[in-house]
């Protein structure tokens, strides 16, 4: 027969074997439980962070949303007190700019249309100046103020000061927005450098001077690679070569070259349409 001190240490074991057992599946279920809440707040962390990647590039469907693949710009603001009278003031464009697709600028003239095709990973803040300036009828209601058919043929316009109906001045030429920005696409490449057909801004020979006045290039011109090419024509260049074949009144021709184009050009309207791509 089993003894008493026997039968108690086998009721002891038992007791201890339950008691460990009990143990060992609460720390399974502690673990099992902290494997659930760390799951959990992995995916919380995963949406949170979804959530602020969306929030922090915007919607690019909607307007003023920043772009996914953009540029920045810097635009130079010039004081107040070094502007001239024949600066017009319409604020500063916005810094960021679309970097990818084209646009087509359509210049609206008394002679017929002239349109041009920009293509924006080449010229994202030049593209972005003009769509300001535009939006603002900066250009609309001015002439083309210079004319040059020797050496170059070129055609040169944007000047918010020289207005139509208003004959010529000694400041054209000197007007412009109250920024200047730098230069983009320089064509060091490419032979001529300004061949028949595009379109170019002017500056003052300084890097970071581009403003508003851009020349359309009428015939191929062999210029110093300075001057951004803003796009190309792809209507209306046939309009230009009749006001160069009409010829100029040589007002220029001891400063720059040329003079006032005695075919005159007027810019109705100035516009750029959506960019595409």
């Amino acid at each position: 027969m089993t003894s008493t001190r026997e039968r108690q240490r086998a009721a002891a074991r038992a007791k201890l074997e339950r008691d460990m057992a009990e143990r060992a599946a609460a720390a399974r279920k502690r673990r099992q439980l902290q494997a659930s809440i760390g799951a959990g707040v992995a995916l919380l962390l995963v949406v949170a962070g979804t959530v602020w990647l969306v929030v922090s590039l915007g919607d690019d469907t909607k307007t003023g949303g920043t772009q996914a693949a953009g540029a920045t710009c810097d635009w130079t603001e010039i004081p107040a007190e070094q502007r001239s009278p024949t600066t017009k003031d319409v604020g500063l464009p916005p810094t960021t700019a679309k970097s990818t697709g084209s646009q087509i600028m359509t210049i609206d003239t008394n002679l017929g249309p002239i349109t041009a095709k920009l293509n924006l990973h080449e010229v994202p803040c030049t593209a972005a100046s003009f769509t300001h300036l535009a939006e603002k009828k900066f250009f609309d209601n001015t002439k083309c103020h210079r004319l040059v058919t020797q050496g170059l043929q070129v055609l040169q316009c944007g000047d918010p000061s020289v207005a139509a109906g208003s004959g010529w001045k000694e400041t054209d030429g000197t007007g412009g927005p109250s920024y200047r920005f730098a230069e983009e696409n320089l064509p060091t490449e490419k032979r001529p450098p300004y061949p028949a057909g595009v379109i170019a801004m002017a500056n003052s020979g300084q890097p970071g001077t581009s403003g508003s006045q851009f020349f359309i290039v009428y015939g191929d011109s062999e210029l110093p690679a300075q001057y951004t090419v803003l796009g190309t024509v792809t209507q209306g260049l046939d309009l230009v070569s009749q006001v160069g074949a009409a010829g100029d009144d040589g007002a220029f021709a001891q400063q720059a070259g040329g003079g006032h184009p005695k075919k005159e050009v007027v810019i109705k309207s100035l516009t750029m349409g959506a960019p595409v791509g």
